[in-house]
């Protein structure tokens, strides 16, 4: 049986700018209405992000098969290249000739306050990618993407019986209630963090009980406090796993959801499964961006049983 899992959802390019004075002491409080303002940036890089890859990123390093099935635009090539060198397969990802590849530029101030833009591109496509040309997979996952790619994917993955895990993020707020239900009642799984869930609930009226009883396994991170799984009526703690620094959270979810999808394919059972997960977003966040850790399989294994006192499989 395939163990490649569909990796739906963003690639992207983040643009990161470190502006070496407050926005406050430029921004006046009472002309807000008319700005005009340049905040003069030193510093710039160019960070590898966007969902799918980082979820792919991590699987990879774990030994998995991941599949990414996103949207990536004109400027796209040197992200594909360096996909390749990976590894990872990028048979899936759609090249739009006439758009650009989904940026976000974010702009920090010494208090890191940000000033974001982010520009969809050809985020805004991926509807045009269709499951069935995926071939056999295992498990799909439907990050955050383009609204339309996003609702497309769940139903081909419902219709073709490939159980997903549902992920919404940032896009949530994009989907009514009537959507956000469907989505569930497709899924096999559904990841959130603990104020995803709480909009999750609020959007479709349905209490945690309601959701948990439709999937297979509901997870719910709660950042320091670690994370809960709810799968066949039973209730799983997942405890936090300290981080060597704390440096940058972007990414960390992604991490975390490869994890996931790891313990998934090879068929463990939850607590070892989140356990996983927990160990993975914790070395990524004692990193710079979404790409920027490695490790292998064998030092995963060793910082398993150092965390948990036992092996994995």
């Amino acid at each position: 049986m395939t163990k490649t899992s569909l990796i739906c959802g963003s690639l992207a390019f983040d643009k990161i700018m470190q502006y070496h004075g407050r926005f406050g002491e430029t921004l006046l409080a009472d002309q807000l209405h008319k700005v005009n303002v340049s905040f003069l940036v030193p510093t710039l890089r160019t960070e590898f992000g966007g969902c799918s890859a980082n979820v792919a990123y991590n699987l990879k390093m774990l030994g998995g098969d991941p599949l990414i099935m996103a949207t990536i635009g004109q400027d796209g090539g040197e992200y594909l290249d360096r996909l390749g060198k990976l590894g990872i397969e990028t048979r899936a990802i759609r090249t739009i000739g006439h758009a650009y590849t989904a940026q976000c530029f974010v702009t920090a101030d010494l208090d890191n306050n940000q000033i974001n833009a982010f520009h969809p591109g050809a985020m805004q496509f991926s509807h045009e990618n269709n499951v069935a040309d995926a071939g056999a997979v295992r498990v799909a996952i439907i990050a955050p993407d383009g609204r339309d790619g996003m609702l497309k994917h769940a139903h081909d993955c419902a219709r073709l019986n490939v159980p997903f895990m549902f992920d919404p993020g940032q896009q949530l707020p994009m989907f009514s209630g009537e959507e956000l239900i469907q989505f569930i009642n497709e899924a096999s799984y559904v990841a959130a963090n603990d104020y995803e869930f709480e909009m999750l609930m609020d959007r479709t009226g349905l209490t945690l009980p309601q959701i948990a009883e439709r999937l297979d396994a509901l997870i719910v991170t709660r950042g320091e406090k670690g994370s809960e799984i709810y799968a066949k009526g039973e209730r799983f703690e997942i405890p936090c796993v300290p981080a060597a620094a704390v440096v940058d959270p972007t990414g960390c979810g992604d991490a975390f959801r490869a994890g996931l999808l790891h313990g998934i394919t090879n068929g463990w059972d939850w607590p070892t499964t989140g356990r996983l997960a927990s160990l993975l977003g914790a070395i990524k966040i004692a990193h710079q961006g979404g790409q920027n850790h490695s490790f292998t399989a064998q030092e995963i294994a060793e910082k398993f049983e150092a965390a948990f006192g036992y092996k994995h499989p």
